[in-house]
């Protein structure tokens, strides 16, 4: 087998999504493909791309055993390590659709699934997983074989086993299937805000497409390196990884979100994927740090920001040229460097997906020199639509289709979308199918937007998140509640009001920041009824107010319900894609969200 570096694998080449997999080992097989941290070596570990093609060989073996017809489904619970992949692309080979669950969903949300799925393997982790599906196990009967990475004692399932006992110590690849570009390669089940999750049913053709014209703006290398952390079960980070694949990028697994920072300056990736609430955190951290400092520290920050902004702008061809810049080489020594080093020193770019990325939390990293774009898209679109490239970043914006997606305003100024990328259908939905792509093939996004004269597409809001006060007038939250977070004491937040005649915020503090609040306010952050005095909420809302100077009067807070715990999946307020469930966040706190009504 005869090693091409550096080449890049085209659609027409791959066609389907184990042809990716199998093309790389066939151009680069002795280059590193994964890098992770074995827990029983207490060390990192390489894998290369022929060594993982040798485990997919007895995954691929262990499947055939239990007899599945291509087409059958198998799903996947594993956090991010190359056993995702591997087992990826052995169910692939034979022809059998995956289906990635999060590991951190509910177990009557995976066992929901599974059924309706018709799963018949599914592969998990170790003995807590499988103890938090063992009220559930009896309501997925489809499932013919469970199998858990690591033991687990005392099981009585017959179904399942240890993944050391079902795989074969050694076996070699079956002849390659027919590589098929339109079949079935998954079932992605969206975590929506309310209802039950449906069905994304995507091609190898499908996220193939997106992958490469993801290349096409983004363009990697075997010198190139990722840092994994979102859950290989969100689309973004799934179809990032043949991204990485077609280029021949290296992917490392971080250990867990705690350890980011750490393994951040450990692995020193080249590239950034994250949604983000990870920049959130970072931007957080920054400013309550500079609360502490001394005031010529954060005069020195803000000098910072505003030098590197302007670079930015003039690097980008929009801004004029300044004395000032001939700062930022000291600027850069003694503040955005040290940021930078914090994410590894070595970050060619970072897109940024999933969710709108607030302005201030763009602008900071870029004034600091890290290359940030946004992107867009939907599980339903494979997933991404669009993103700024490097060298026509406009960071409000999620940026300029990518090559082949057509793109347009419809009815309610809904984002309309064209692409080889949408997806085939809602699994054993075709109402739900019908309602979201029309019979030209273009699929309504839900989302509003405008496109600007360069092409660019901005998110203006989303069509069914739109609150209705008693007074008929209409309010946008999502923009409201991005106002909001300017403010570094909000770390999540949720406006409400339908149906009452005026808006009220529910926020949870950060709890950093909530100290500060405290002594300006004079009560004690350690009780926790001092969320609720009344000298706290007046401080609070002029801090609200403060960020929404430019929303009408009818579309100001006028009360607010402060927590202090945060909104997570594992308490059901969050869904696997971390968006707030606005009418579990109501359910949860309907007596003192009405208390803010009363008299009213």
């Amino acid at each position: 087998m005869t090693a091409t570096s550096d080449h890049i694998i085209k659609p027409e080449e791959a066609i389907t999504l184990h042809g990716i997999f199998l093309e790389r080992i066939r151009h680069t097989p002795e280059n590193i493909a994964y890098k992770y941290f074995d827990t029983r070596k207490n060390d990192w570990v390489t894998l290369t791309w022929m060594q993982v093609r040798d485990q997919v060989a007895r995954w691929q073996a262990a499947l055939l055993k239990e007899n599945l017809a291509a087409g059958e489904r198998v799903a996947i619970m594993l956090r991010n390590c190359p056993s995702w992949v591997i087992f990826e692309q052995a169910a692939m080979s034979l022809g059998l659709v995956v289906v990635p669950l999060y590991t951190v969903d509910r177990p009557d949300n995976i066992a929901y699934i599974v059924k309706d799925a018709g799963v018949k393997v599914l592969l998990l982790e170790n003995e807590e997983q499988w103890q938090s599906l063992s009220g559930v196990t009896g309501q997925m009967d489809c499932v013919q074989r469970f199998v858990s990475i690591e033991k687990v004692s005392g099981n009585t399932d017959p179904r399942l086993k240890c993944a050391d006992e079902w795989l074969p110590v050694k076996a070699a690849m079956q002849a390659e299937r027919e590589r098929k570009r339109d079949e079935l390669a998954t079932i992605i089940y969206t975590s929506g805000t309310t209802g039950k999750p449906k069905g994304v049913m995507l091609s190898h053709h499908n996220i193939v497409y997106n992958a490469y014209a993801s290349y096409l703006v983004f363009p990697v290398s075997q010198v190139d390196c990722s840092l994994s952390f979102l859950p290989l079960s969100h689309t973004f980070e799934r179809t990032a990884g043949y991204w990485l694949m077609i280029g021949g990028a290296q992917t490392a697994y971080a250990r867990s979100i705690p350890l980011l920072a750490d393994d951040l300056k450990l692995i020193r990736p080249t590239v950034l994927i994250a949604v983000p609430r990870i920049f959130e955190r970072i931007y957080n951290a920054i400013h309550a740090k500079l609360e502490e400092g001394s005031p010529l520290k954060k005069k020195l920050f803000l000098l910072t920001i505003e030098v590197g902004w302007d670079r930015f702008e003039y690097q980008q061809g929009r801004g004029s040229w300044t004395p000032k810049m001939l700062l930022w080489p000291l600027v850069n020594k003694l503040v955005a460097s040290k940021v930078m080093d914090r994410l590894g020193g070595r970050i060619r770019f970072s897109v940024s997906g999933g969710a709108a990325l607030p302005p201030k939390v763009s602008r900071l990293f870029i004034a600091l020199g890290l290359p940030l774009v946004q992107g867009y898209g939907l599980t339903e679109t494979s997933p991404v639509v669009s993103a700024n490239p490097i060298d026509k970043n406009f960071p409000s914006s999620v940026g300029l289709p990518f090559e082949g997606i057509s793109v347009r305003i419809g009815p309610q100024n809904a984002l309309m979308v064209k692409s080889p990328s949408n997806m085939l259908g809602y699994w054993h939905n075709p109402e739900a199918t019908s309602a979201m792509i029309d019979s030209e093939g273009w699929l309504n996004t839900g989302d509003t937007a405008r496109i600007s004269e360069t092409g660019h597409i901005y998110i203006t809001g989303r069509l069914k998140e739109i609150i209705v006060l008693s007074n008929g007038e209409k309010v946008p939250p999502a923009d409201m509640e991005a106002a909001i977070t300017r403010d570094p004491l909000f770390d999540q937040i949720m406006v409400h009001g339908e149906g009452h005649p005026y808006l009220v915020a529910v926020a949870v503090v950060n709890p950093d920041i909530w100290k500060q609040l405290a002594v300006k306010a004079g009560v004690d952050a350690g009780k926790p009824e001092s969320l609720g005095d009344k000298r706290v909420e007046d401080l609070v809302i002029q801090r609200i107010s403060a960020q929404m100077k430019e929303f009408p009067g009818y579309a100001q807070i006028h009360r607010a319900l402060l927590l202090s715990d945060p909104w997570t999946i594992e308490n059901g307020l969050l869904t696997p894609t971390l968006k707030v469930k606005r009418a579990k966040v109501v359910e949860k706190f309907f007596n003192e969200i009405k208390s803010l009504y009363e008299g009213h």
